[in-house]
């Protein structure tokens, strides 16, 4: 297990459950690896990156025990082989983390460094092999994101930054500061508790705070895109963050409240909390925001940076806990982000329950954005098999990318079975590691 809080065993099962691998799983032949001649079949194959997550684990070359116990390395030479060996997995497009929870994997302004202290209460406080190891690695001298673009582009692979964006932590422990210094702007649920890292878009000051990250990504990074995480949203001790029903939540901070009853003079205390005006209502702020990374983009880098966006879907949910969709369970409006041309592609996240699979969420996400963006399709890390079936997935649904979760997970594998996976997602892929820059 890396730095970060991985997913549980039971998510995993309620993941990996949902799709059955059919006659490549009982032991038929994968087919041959030599790279695909029919352009119209190839694949563009992607997955999202955490540096610190893949810092932790034996693979990195030149790993050495440090005086602590742990491995000390550190700066491009670890960055390198991340990518060297997304290259030689044949996948061509990385999305890169940029936030760790509420800290930066590169050069902020308005985001302390990863890395260092976490803060005394924290989700590894049990675990101190863990807060050392988090100790040593140093962001605010090192700037990943910027040895990525270099070095990612320089072997032909496209980096992302992907930002978190709806979170200011990650499970707990590394609080963005403006959260810890403005506790005033976080979520509010429907009793008036206060969420303990959340904060609101329908506050001015937090949403110049959010898109002024953006600005920094888009001002100081040649990257090739925005990979904008909607689905990760902070401190787990707030769960669950949606009532019996599925709907948030969240959303009841006083310039919502306010602002619903100058509208349509009616308290939203007074009406259900699944009331579709409310629930409409308390989706704004985040379109809005949508809006402004547009008008962000267009104003900057207009022509080589599409906004990507990975959201939810009916079978959705975090923990234990059922999301009902992005509009009611996240209060995403993904339909008017498609209608008003806010967002280029989008995903839906690979977390099912209830029945729900890969391509039952990728078909609803492509009528959510009316069949006006591409839809990528979502695919676990595992074997040689597993992603064979997902090529015969997005074959049937007409896709062409499929993201794969992640990266890291590449070295989870034994040797024999790494290699086999690498040979058979080269086989397929739109850019085979062969490829000039």
């Amino acid at each position: 297990m890396g730095i970060r809080a991985k997913i549980s065993r039971r998510e995993f099962a309620l993941v990996a459950g949902s799709t059955t691998l059919g006659p490549l799983a009982a032991g038929r032949l994968l087919p041959s690896v030599a790279w695909a001649k029919d352009v119209d079949k190839r694949l563009l194959l992607s997955a999202p990156l955490t540096h610190i997550d893949w810092m932790s684990k034996d693979s990195i070359p030149g790993a050495q025990p440090g005086e602590t116990g742990f491995r000390k390395v550190w700066g491009p030479e670890g960055v390198r082989s991340m990518l060297d060996t997304c290259k030689a997995t044949g996948w061509k497009r990385i999305h890169w983390r940029v936030f760790d929870g509420g800290r930066a994997a590169y050069h902020s302004k308005l985001m302390d460094p990863d890395g260092g202290k976490m803060e005394e209460d924290n989700y590894h406080a049990d675990n101190p092999e863990v807060l050392r190891e988090f100790e040593s690695f140093d962001y605010a001298h090192f700037d990943t994101l910027a040895e990525a673009v270099r070095y990612g582009h320089e072997i032909g692979l496209e980096i992302y930054a992907w930002a978190s964006i709806n979170e200011d932590d990650h499970a707990w422990g590394t609080p963005s500061r403006f959260s810890k210094n403005h506790s005033e702007f976080r979520w509010c649920k429907r009793d008036g508790t206060i969420y303990r890292s959340q904060i609101s878009f329908a506050f001015p000051e937090a949403m110049r705070y959010k898109l002024g990250l953006v600005e920094e990504l888009l001002d100081g990074y040649q990257i090739d895109g925005l990979f904008l995480d909607w689905i990760r949203t902070g401190d787990i001790r707030d769960n669950p963050q949606n009532d019996a029903t599925g709907v948030a939540n969240f959303g009841y901070e006083k310039p919502l409240v306010d602002g619903f009853k100058a509208r349509y003079g009616v308290d939203p205390l007074s009406l259900p909390n699944g009331d579709e005006r409310w629930v409409r209502f308390r989706a704004e702020p985040q379109t809005e925001f949508m809006r402004g990374v547009h008008k962000l983009v267009k104003a900057k880098r207009p022509q080589d940076v599409p906004v990507s966006v990975m959201v939810g879907h009916p079978w959705h949910y975090r923990g234990d806990f059922k999301i009902d969709g992005n509009l009611r369970g996240l209060l995403l409006d993904v339909t008017t982000w498609a209608r008003e041309g806010l967002i280029d592609e989008a995903m839906p996240a690979g977390y099912y329950r209830d029945g729900g699979n890969a391509e039952l969420a990728y078909q609803a996400l492509k009528q959510e954005t009316l069949d006006k963006v591409p839809i990528v399709l979502f695919g676990w890390l595992q074997s040689a098999e597993q992603f064979l079936n997902d090529v015969q997935i997005a074959q049937r649904v007409g896709a062409k990318q499929i993201l794969f979760w992640e990266a890291d997970y590449i070295d989870n594998q034994e040797q024999s079975a790494k290699e086999a996976l690498q040979r058979v997602m080269c086989a397929h892929s739109a850019a085979p590691p062969s490829a000039s820059p």
